[in-house]
């Protein structure tokens, strides 16, 4: 009995030194949050906007640290091999925690396997946007101008999600374009506007302010819902494309075996950071609508979304690469 009593203190007292010493350790060393965009896009214009309750809650300093490439791929590797203390995360979508599980035959890491989910940001879909010297204004437009050229309209790709939204979408409606790689919706977005490409496939974060001006035209929306921001922009299955849906999302993520004390509190601060009004009125601009999940319901959208866009890849016959 006196072993266990022991046993029982011993353990206690071990707890206690680990959350002490990560207390004092976490006071001194700021929390690098990675994100896979350059500055100004989605993914980064949404920790930017957390950061500062998140900061506050944790009593912590956050540090945005920006690692741009294709499909998001560098910065969530890094944060995948990053030790498991807290101190290093990332922010993911759809595509660097969903899409790239099948897009990439030999990703460096395994979006699940990788990773501990700690809450979903937001969700929204994605707007097929094209230069305004192109004719028309509906979907039927488009394929009736990439009908007479096959291949010859080219489409920016900010990222993975963007990439299978695209090529799944021309699949279904039989038309052949042209994919060129950008690191972001930044430098994506602004090909689309000098002329450097035809099309891409973009958030309303990204692209609004274009479309509104005139600079893009949008010619429908890939979610099932109309955007509020985009109320007159019919979405692609109200055009008479059945049956395809894309919505795009970030949340944030640590290292797998990351303590699960830490992804609680980075959880809290995540959820109460999506509470604070401000935030809530800039998401809704934005066009975002705002999640804010448990880790539990975060791992289970990856891992539905892994599944469903690996059928959307296989049966579309998109190559992977």
């Amino acid at each position: 009995m006196k072993t266990a009593l022991r046993f029982v203190a011993a353990t206690m007292i071990t707890v206690l030194i680990s959350t002490i010493s990560y207390a004092q350790d976490s006071s001194k060393r700021p929390i690098r949050i990675l994100v896979a965009s350059p500055p100004g896009g989605p993914s980064d214009t949404q920790i930017r906007l957390l950061v500062p309750k998140m900061s506050e809650v944790l009593g912590r300093t956050l540090i945005v640290d920006n690692r741009p490439s294709n499909n998001g791929v560098l910065a969530t590797e890094i944060t995948a091999q990053a030790a498991p203390d807290g101190h290093t995360l990332c922010v993911g979508n759809s595509g660097t925690h969903a899409v790239n599980a099948t897009l990439y035959l030999k990703l460096p890491y395994d979006p699940v396997r990788d990773f501990a989910p700690i809450s979903q940001f937001s969700t929204t879909g994605l707007i097929v946007a094209g230069n305004p010297r192109l004719p028309g204004k509906s979907i039927h437009d488009l394929v009736a101008l990439a009908k007479k050229q096959p291949g010859k309209l080219n489409v920016s790709i900010a990222g993975a999600t963007g990439e299978l939204a695209g090529d799944a979408l021309w699949a279904q409606l039989q038309l052949k374009m042209t994919n060129i790689r950008y690191k972001g919706s930044a430098p994506a977005t602004l090909a689309v506007l000098t002329g450097e490409t035809d099309l891409a496939m973009l958030t309303a974060l990204a692209i609004l302010p274009h479309v509104k001006a005139g600079k893009l035209k949008a010619y429908g929306i890939t979610s099932l819902q109309r955007s509020p921001l985009l109320p007159d922009l019919p979405t692609l299955a109200e055009q008479g494309v059945t049956g395809y849906e894309v919505r795009f999302w970030n949340g944030l993520f640590a290292p797998a075996k990351t303590p699960e004390r830490v992804v609680r509190q980075l959880n809290k601060s995540v959820v109460l950071a999506l509470q604070d009004p401000e935030v809530k009125e800039r998401f809704k601009q934005l066009g975002l609508v705002i999640v804010g999940n448990t880790p539990e319901e975060f791992s289970a959208v990856v891992k539905n979304d892994v599944a469903k866009f690996r059928k959307l890849i296989i049966d579309s016959g998109i190559p992977r690469l």
